[in-house]
């Protein structure tokens, strides 16, 4: 319980100064301790373990992080790991797009982007969620939304920034719906992203499942012409379904799953 108010605490000062900066609010919501065995024992189950599984997309279609783990993902999440697992995903990814062979500005390589978990970080909210413990409610994370104030995850704003320098054209993706656009283009903006190519979102009453859309959508951009060098998502909905794109890049994300 005192972890529990502490960490209410850190997202309440956050909140306070949450439009006056971008990676300095998911860094202030840091704990003191981090992800480590110690934790992951008290929680009575093998924490670390159901991670994996979940990250490595043997457990699927699960609802909530195990009441047990609320912990184990909150100090994993706002400890160093989670920026050191993030790290390593996109220096693989600027290492790999170093390496194409590009047609310059007369190209139409492109990179498709997820928004949330991926390139924006919901992190200030699920901090006072239990960290994806409870069942999801549309309507309060919505109304988070709607706020514009997720801070930019600053792993991906590198690699985004170093794409465009190389002259890839970064596409959003995202399952936000058509009503959320001048909101989102505000907070991207706002947290350093610019230049994108395309902001794809979801019409309104469209009910498909995440992979099906979005593989979808990708396949539309084939059609116009563009060449999918790059997919990052912190879902493994947003990189498989074909055409996945030339390389897909796996964000970590233990808070909530997207079928």
């Amino acid at each position: 319980m005192a972890m529990a108010n502490k960490l209410l605490l850190l997202v309440s000062l956050v909140a306070i100064s949450s439009c006056t900066c971008t990676a300095e609010v998911i860094h202030a919501l840091r704990p003191q301790l981090g992800s480590d065995g110690q934790l992951m024992q008290r929680a009575g189950i093998p924490c670390d373990s159901w991670r994996l599984a979940v990250e490595a997309y043997n457990k699927r279609d699960w609802k909530t992080v195990p009441a047990e783990c609320e912990s184990y993902v909150g100090h994993y999440m706002l400890g160093e790991q989670y920026r050191r697992d993030s790290r390593v995903v996109v220096d693989e990814a600027i290492a790999y797009a170093e390496s194409l062979k590009l047609a310059g500005g007369k190209g139409k390589e492109a990179w498709v982007f997820d928004i949330d978990e991926t390139s924006l970080s919901n992190l200030p909210y699920y901090a006072t969620h239990g960290f994806g413990s409870r069942p999801f409610n549309a309507t309060s994370f919505n109304d988070y939304v709607l706020k514009g104030t997720a801070p930019a995850l600053p792993e991906t704003l590198r690699l985004y920034k170093r794409l465009v320098s190389l002259g890839i054209r970064p596409v959003f993706l995202t399952g936000r719906t058509e009503d959320q656009r001048n909101v989102t283009v505000k907070n991207l903006y706002y947290q350093g992203y610019s230049g994108w190519e395309k902001l794809l979102l979801k019409p309104l009453g469209v009910k498909v499942a995440a992979i099906a859309y979005k593989s979808g959508v990708r396949q539309k951009l084939n059609d116009a012409g563009y060449v999918i060098v790059g997919n990052i998502g912190d879902q493994w909905s947003d990189i498989l379904g074909a055409p996945e794109g030339a390389r897909t890049f796996k964000l970590p994300d233990p808070m909530y799953y997207i079928g």
